[in-house]
């Protein structure tokens, strides 16, 4: 390990993500920028996981291949213990099943240094499947935003106008941040989540610093049925995060409307019915709802009449509208 810091710490969580591995360091190693470490963490996989990582174990750049004796259940943890190990200024949690072009790392370590108060910034993702096939769908919805080569913008705005409604982030992967600003986050709650932590970690982020958005598809998000997302869907615990998350979000921004909050706790409650699960498991989410966030079917109906009031009131507030 070299006396010199790197200015990025290239994180590599992993579990169970054998047959995609060798493609995903592979894609790192390939990178245009080279001032980085790499650290390669598994959480207990019962597949052929430190196997593939041990293959790398002679490249100079890979500093660690840390294996967990016993699984977390989260990737969180995970993400928090290669912060931990990181020696860089920059982060990149390169998740597993993922990849990058060539030139991802130059591109946001760029953008980020020409950002001295940074706290993140990512670029554009583009869907690929089990065989990296890539899907046409368009997943940032940039519109006219993507006319120049990036933007900058105030990290508590951010939050309030964009995090809130939904995590623009969708995927940690095509993400670079400050590790001293993700450092402040050692204790928060996204360590105990499964599902929804990457939403509330990037909105705690947003309030430490700034955030640039580089509209460039220089990320592949892989889609397959191991997903967490999609057992989070069937379970229910992903919109039980939600709303943990609104929660948390709605704690640190006291100067939210009446009429915003209403409309996310109206949001919630169209995600919860239109999943379609168990009475059992369904009653007790919508309970979670209400007595956390006073949200209720009312707050349903207002969203529904704000989709229709919107055509006739170009002022009324909606996700789209609030975006920065």
């Amino acid at each position: 390990m070299s006396s010199v810091n790197p200015l990025v710490s290239v994180v590599v969580p992993n579990y169970n993500y054998a047959d995609y591995l060798a493609p995903r360091i592979d894609s790192i190693l390939r990178q245009t920028f080279s001032d980085f470490e790499l650290l390669l963490l598994d959480d207990c996989s019962t597949d052929h996981s430190v196997s593939v990582m041990k293959k790398y174990e002679s490249d100079p750049r890979v500093v660690a291949i840390d294996v967990n004796q016993t699984n977390t259940g989260s990737p969180f943890p995970q993400w928090m213990k290669g912060i931990k190990m990181a020696r860089g200024k920059y982060v990149w949690i390169a998740e597993a099943d993922d990849l990058a072009e060539p030139d991802f790392l130059s591109t946001l370590v760029a953008a980020a240094e020409s950002h001295p108060d940074l706290a993140f910034c990512y670029a554009g993702s583009l869907l690929i499947d089990s065989a990296g096939e890539v899907s046409s769908r368009d997943i940032n919805h940039w519109g006219r935003r993507a006319a120049k080569p990036h933007a900058c913008f105030d990290g508590k705005l951010y939050a309030e106008r964009n995090l809130y409604w939904k995590s623009y982030v969708v995927n940690a992967s095509g993400a670079l941040f400050r590790r001293d600003k993700a450092l402040q986050l050692s204790d928060s709650p996204f360590l105990g989540m499964r599902y929804c932590g990457d939403w509330l970690f990037w909105f705690s982020m947003a309030l430490l610093g700034d955030v640039v958005e580089v509209y460039q598809n220089l990320n592949y998000f892989r889609q397959h049925a191991a997903k967490v997302t999609n057992a989070s869907r069937v379970s229910g615990g992903g919109v039980n995060e939600d709303i943990t998350v609104v929660r948390e979000m709605e704690s640190k921004l006291p100067q939210l409307s009446t009429y915003k909050r209403r409309l996310r706790h109206g949001m919630l409650f169209k995600k919860i019915i239109r999943l379609h699960l168990p009475a059992d498991v369904e009653r007790p989410i919508l309970q979670r709802l209400e007595t956390e966030l006073d949200g209720t079917r009312a707050d349903y109906r207002l969203m529904l009449f704000n989709r229709v009031l919107r055509w006739l009131n170009p002022f009324l507030v909606t996700p789209r509208r609030d975006r920065l």
